[in-house]
């Protein structure tokens, strides 16, 4: 049985928009943000964080804790920030 994706919802999209726009207030490529997370320990890739920004691919808790502390910033900003 193939699998169905899991739609992306509110919450999703705000915290996508959020990354995309403190990893660029921050001065970060895709790429060394990217890099970043990896040298915390939670492997990615620019694909991969191009992907969550365009909300093709969704951010679980360990991704969203792991960008929050490249970024610099608690996890519940990602969350709640306003587009």
């Amino acid at each position: 049985m193939p699998r169905r994706p899991t739609e992306i919802g509110p919450a999703g999209e705000r915290t996508a928009t959020a990354i995309e726009n403190l990893r660029i207030a921050r001065g970060f490529a895709q790429r060394e943000l990217a890099d970043r997370v990896t040298a915390l320990g939670r492997p990615m890739t620019n694909t991969m964080f191009s992907r969550i920004e365009r909300t093709r691919r969704r951010c679980d808790v360990d991704d969203l804790v792991a960008i929050a502390a490249a970024l610099g910033v608690s996890p519940l900003v990602l969350l709640q920030q306003a587009s």
